[in-house]
C-alpha cells in the first residue's frame, strides 16, 4: 500500500512551543502510513545558546531515526524579508513539485503563508495549517496587527482544515473572521510528559546547585526571554512579593533578547539578588520540581506548553487570563488566573498562595490530574483523524 506523504513546514525549528509541538507531531505519525517530511528554517533568529543548539541537534536526530527526512531552507526567516521571503517561496514550491505530497501542514505565519501557497500552485490535495497562537494582538501596532489578519484571512481561504491549540484561539480566530468556523480543529498541543511525570533528583540538592536556600519559597517561570511572554511585569511584581515574602527566590529559565534588559530592569528595582536568570536548561523538569509556585505572565498565549509541564509535576499556576491559557488554567480549580502586565494582581496572587500553602497543594493536585489531557499521543491520533477525514472529502 502506497504511504500517505505529508510535508510539515515550520520556520524555526527551537525548543520552543511551536517547534516542540511540529517535533512531536513528525515523530509520533505512523510511519508504515505516512512518509513525512519535515521543512524548517535555519531558526537564526531563535540566537539560541549551545546547550539548547545540542538539544535542537538531538531532536533532529531522534526525527531521521523515527523515519522522518528532514530538509532546511536557509531563507525561511520569520522577519519579513522580501529577497528571503520570495526565495523560501520559490525554494518551498519546488519542493512540493518535487516530492507531489498528498498533504501539506504548515505551522506559525510566515511558514504557514508562504508554504500554504506554494502548495496550492503545487497542486496539493490536502492544506492545512497550525497557527500555534495568533499575532492579532501584543506584538505589533494596530495598522500591523490588522495586515496580519487580512493575511490570514486572504489565506485561509485556500486551507483545508485549521488547527488551533484551544477553544479560545479558535474565538479569536473568529472574532477576526480569519474562516468559516467549519473550517477549524481544536487540537490541544501534545506534550511530552515523561520528563515530568517523573523526577528523580534530590530537590533539596537541586536547590544546592541553582544556589537557593533550602528554606527559601521559589516561583519560577519558563519561557524564551522576549517582550510578548511578560516577564517584566513578573519581576515588577516581585517587589510586592518580597515586601511580604523576603526569602523567595525567582526563577526564570529561557534565554532571548530581551535578557540584559530584564537583568537591568531587575537591579533598577533592587530585587536581583532574589532573581536568578538561568538561560537555556535540559533539566526544566527537575528545576521546576522545587518550585512552590509557577508562575505565566504571558501577553498572548496560543496554549502555554510550559504551564501543562508544571501542572504535571504538582504545581499550582498564577497565569495571565490571556489566550488559550484560559483553558489550561481555571480560575481557582487547578490554578490562579490575573489580569496580563498587571503587577500589582500578579503580586496579590503569588502571594495569597504563599500564604495558604493547603491551597497550592489544592490545585497543584487537581492541575497534575488535568495535564493527562494534554499527552502527546492524544494529539498525534486526533491529527491523524484529521488527514483522514481531511482526504475523503
Amino acid at each position: 500500500m502506497e504511504r500517505i506523504k505529508v510535508i510539515h513546514v515550520v520556520t524555526r525549528f527551537d525548543k520552543g512551543g511551536s517547534a516542540e509541538n511540529t517535533f512531536l507531531t513528525v515523530i509520533g505519525l505512523d510511519k508504515q502510513k505516512y512518509d513525512v517530511l519535515l521543512v524548517k528554517g535555519m531558526s537564526v533568529e531563535s540566537a539560541m545558546g549551545e546547550e539548547e543548539r545540542k538539544a535542537v541537534g538531538h531532536s533532529l536526530s531522534r526525527a531521521e531515526r523515527a523515519g522522518v527526512r528532514i530538509s532546511t531552507v536557509p531563507d525561511l526567516v520569520r522577519d519579513i524579508r522580501p529577497v528571503k521571503d520570495w526565495r523560501a517561496f520559490w525554494a518551498l514550491l519546488n519542493i512540493f513539485r518535487r516530492e507531489r505530497p498528498h498533504i501539506v501542514h504548515t505551522h506559525t505565519s510566515k511558514a504557514g503563508f508562504l508554504g500554504r501557497w506554494a502548495a496550492r500552485l503545487s497542486k496539493v490535495p490536502l492544506i492545512v495549517h497550525t497557527p500555534h497562537g495568533h499575532v492579532f494582538w501584543g506584538y505589533f501596532n494596530r495598522p500591523t496587527s490588522l495586515f496580519y489578519a487580512l493575511l490570514e484571512r486572504w489565506t485561509a481561504r485556500i486551507t483545508d482544515r485549521i488547527v488551533v491549540l484551544t477553544e479560545q484561539e479558535k474565538k479569536d480566530h473568529l472574532s477576526f473572521c480569519i474562516a468559516p468556523e467549519d473550517k477549524f480543529e481544536v487540537v490541544h498541543s501534545g506534550v511530552g510528559l515523561d520528563n515530568f511525570r517523573s523526577v528523580c533528583r534530590d530537590p533539596i540538592q537541586t536547590k544546592e546547585d541553582l544556589g537557593i536556600p533550602s528554606r527559601a519559597a521559589v516561583i519560577g517561570t519558563v519561557g524564551r526571554l522576549t517582550p510578548i511572554k511578560g516577564h517584566r511585569f513578573l519581576i515588577d511584581a516581585a517587589r510586592g512579593v518580597l515586601a511580604e515574602h523576603p526569602d523567595t527566590v525567582f526563577i526564570l529559565i529561557g534565554d532571548g533578547e530581551s535578557a540584559e534588559a530584564l537583568r537591568s530592569l531587575a537591579t533598577r528595582l533592587g530585587v536581583s539578588g532574589n532573581i536568578r536568570f538561568l538561560g537555556w536548561r535540559p533539566d526544566v523538569a527537575e528545576i521546576i520540581s522545587v518550585v512552590d509556585i509557577f508562575v505565566f505572565p504571558s501577553l498572548n498565549e496560543g496554549m502555554g506548553r510550559a504551564v501543562v509541564e508544571a501542572m504535571a509535576l504538582g504545581k499550582p499556576v498564577v497565569a495571565s487570563r490571556v489566550g488559550g491559557i484560559i483553558d489550561i488554567v481555571r480560575d481557582g480549580e487547578n490554578g490562579l488566573l490575573v489580569p496580563p502586565a498587571d503587577s500589582d494582581e500578579l503580586a496579590a496572587a503569588i502571594k495569597s498562595l504563599l500564604s495558604d500553602p493547603a491551597e497550592r497543594e489544592r490545585l497543584g493536585l487537581e492541575g497534575k490530574r488535568q495535564a493527562l489531557l494534554y499527552d502527546a499521543e492524544r494529539m498525534v491520533q486526533r491529527i491523524e483523524v484529521l488527514y483522514s477525514i481531511g482526504r475523503r472529502r
